[in-house]
């Protein structure tokens, strides 16, 4: 039996309206922040990247695929990975196939960036079932140019990781084990979503957000918050193809 407050219809409704005037409040802030983000002022992007992709090599320009905005989500498996990504970008990862139709439409390439060669995204992407474009910023300077990866020492400067290197918590020390990388290279690699757009021949860098932003999670986390049950107390995510059952 749940412990949890029963009442009348009538004492539920009093508290949804409650409720409601809170969400209509939350969505307002919602707009207010989206119109401020496209207020930012556009970068140029003056240096020459090149990646592995599965069709060759490409430039920043070539991946907008003929569009005139490019939205990447940076999954964190850094060459240093030997088992695979980070099962938590895997799960944010397995929803992003469906959508692109639709980012498609609304002149937006939808595609992911990770530090691993080329070969291993390739065959992570098989595994997981995947159908968006996959790049490797392997060898590049653009995943610590723009913030999506640090340098050992850049991580050594920052006392959160250094704690989290060097005291991990249980959960952490798992993470490590499921990724198959020791935590001064594993943590090095950020979970985030990056925006470029392309005019005049020219591209530039627009927005960057990185996780805890509640926007880089999977959407079934966002599903779990409208129901009704709190989220058990598991730190630990699986990848669709490792759930125990």
């Amino acid at each position: 039996m749940s412990d949890h407050t029963t009442g009348t219809r009538e004492e539920w409704q009093a508290a949804r309206t409650e409720l409601a005037a809170l969400e209509a409040e939350h969505a307002a802030l919602g707009q207010k922040v989206t119109e401020q983000r496209r207020r930012l002022p556009w970068v140029p992007v003056e240096k020459e990247y090149v990646f592995d992709t599965e069709d060759g090599k490409k430039t920043l320009a070539d991946l907008f695929d003929g569009r005139s905005q490019l939205l990447a989500y940076n999954i964190m498996f850094g060459p240093d990975y030997e088992i695979g990504a980070c099962p938590g970008c895997s799960n944010l990862g397995d929803e992003l196939s469906a959508t692109r139709v639709h980012l498609n439409h609304h002149d937006v390439t939808l595609m992911c960036f990770s530090r691993a060669p080329i070969d291993r995204l390739r065959a992570y992407k098989e595994r997981m079932g995947w159908e968006f474009p996959y790049v490797s910023t392997y060898g590049t300077d653009f995943p610590f140019d723009f913030g999506l990866a640090m340098t050992p020492e850049q991580a050594q400067e920052i006392p959160e990781v250094k704690a989290m290197i060097d005291d991990p918590p249980e959960w952490l020390a798992d993470w490590g084990r499921q990724v198959g990388a020791k935590l001064e290279d594993g943590l090095r690699e950020g979970p985030g979503f990056i925006a470029f757009a392309r005019e005049n021949g020219s591209v530039f860098h627009t927005y960057t957000v990185m996780a805890p932003d509640p926007f880089v999670a999977p959407y079934h986390s966002l599903l779990l918050h409208r129901t009704p049950k709190p989220e058990a107390d598991e730190p630990r995510a699986w990848r669709k193809d490792e759930y125990p059952d």
